[in-house]
């Protein structure tokens, strides 16, 4: 059998098993670090409200605090890499993030719950810099599409995981469910803990060719599309479950309900992105993408419910870990003859993506007290964040004059 007939390469083949262990770890890390670390709190919102551990504009800022986390995490990844190898950075955020979500069992005040959410983003942050880069170089480049997105379905099991386990485990309380999902992030991080590979070392940079000077255009053009793609996100990943229990008066139970849709797209959409890539390049699809989040997000804005409301669910939650895999192949797509440049792009994308959103997490919390309770206006903002991101994307290579 020939290598290319293989989705994962090796260089020993005693250890040919070990990029498939890779990105199980890589999974595992998404499902800890996101899934459930970030994601498990949108259907908890409700029920902490309800339980009057917070207000609810308390409440929203708790969900923000996660994200300025998400961007210190984004931040400290590269300087913790220097001072440590991946594997143990990465054994260590997976570790936070249990500990984070234990800590949560007890709402012993805000700025406890503030804190702990805070370091829940950290270590996803962190998490999402360092796993795919260290995971992809065993892979071969005609399968990074599908691996990244296998690694990034973590994030949508997480969300599948607790669209379904929450309302289950809430029957025993809050403090029961925190404990839970802690629980099931230990096993989770355990079972990672040896499938971690070393980072092999940076091939150098070509030179002295002109079609092999690095793109800066056109990466800054990813990331700024990459950023404002993180607006169009966050009123589905914070306010969904929200918006059908309170702002549409169905109750918890439907707004559950419509964040095991999110959930299920979340699982599906990061294999079906990968696959789509890997056939008409990154470019293409990640362009696709942003066409189909910017009509799902503008649906609730313009009061479509019921089953144009599922629909919309659905497709944000394919991309809210599907486009991650799409920018991370694109940047890849550019830096082909730069590979020393790969974590650098990758840490500068997500640090971006992680402003913006971290951004828009709290000025839509502040929409949201301003307009009287009202999602629609949050939704109309995110969808017109993502066209603004379509729109640079086939704009640039004209204005950079680079290969698109």
């Amino acid at each position: 059998m020939s290598s290319d007939a293989l989705p994962l390469v090796s260089k020993a083949p005693a250890r040919a098993l070990e990029p498939w262990r890779a990105m199980l770890a890589g999974l595992c890390a998404s499902l800890v670090g996101l899934g459930l670390a970030r994601f498990a709190y949108t259907p908890l919102l409700p029920a902490i409200v309800e339980a009057r551990w917070f207000g609810a504009a308390d409440a929203s800022w708790l969900a923000a605090a996660n994200l300025a986390g998400y961007l210190a995490g984004a931040l400290l990844a590269a300087p913790l890499s220097a001072r440590a190898s991946a594997r143990s950075v990465l054994r260590g955020m997976m570790l936070l993030s249990t500990l984070t979500l234990l800590a949560c069992a007890w709402p012993i005040d805000f700025a406890w719950f503030f804190a702990w959410r805070f370091l829940a983003g950290v270590g996803g942050g962190t998490l999402m810099v360092l796993a795919a880069p260290t995971i992809l170089p065993h892979v071969a480049p005609a399968r990074r599409g599908l691996a990244s997105g296998a690694i990034f379905m973590g994030i949508g099991l997480g969300i599948a995981a607790s669209g379904s386990l929450v309302p289950l485990l809430l029957r025993h309380g809050l403090t029961a469910t925190w404990l839970g999902l802690g629980a099931m992030s230990l096993a989770l991080t355990v079972l990672a803990w040896s499938g971690w590979p070393e980072p092999d070392a940076p091939a150098p940079a070509k030179r002295g060719h002109a079609d092999h000077r690095l793109p800066a255009a056109a990466l800054r053009a990813v990331y700024v599309e990459y950023a404002l793609n993180a607006v169009g996100l966050v009123p589905h990943m914070i306010y969904l479950v929200d918006f059908v229990a309170r702002g549409l008066g169905q109750g918890l139970a439907a707004g559950a309900h419509m964040w095991v849709l999110f959930g299920l797209g979340a699982v599906v959409g990061p294999i079906a992105g990968g696959l789509v890539a890997d056939r008409t390049g990154f470019r293409t699809a990640l362009r696709l993408a942003f066409v189909l989040q910017a009509i799902a997000a503008w649906l609730p804005a313009f009061g479509m419910t019921g089953a144009w409301l599922a629909i919309s669910s659905v497709v944000m939650g394919a991309f809210t870990p599907g486009i991650v895999g799409l920018v991370l192949g694109r940047l890849h797509e550019l830096l082909v003859h730069h590979p020393a440049s790969h974590k650098l792009a990758w840490s500068r994308a997500t640090t971006g993506f992680a402003i913006l959103q971290a951004a828009a997490a709290y000025g839509m919390s502040y929409l949201l007290v301003r307009s009287g309770g009202h999602h629609a206006p949050l939704f109309a903002v995110g969808g017109a964040a993502v066209v603004l991101a379509l729109a640079i994307d086939l704009v640039a290579p004209r204005l950079i004059r680079q290969p698109a």
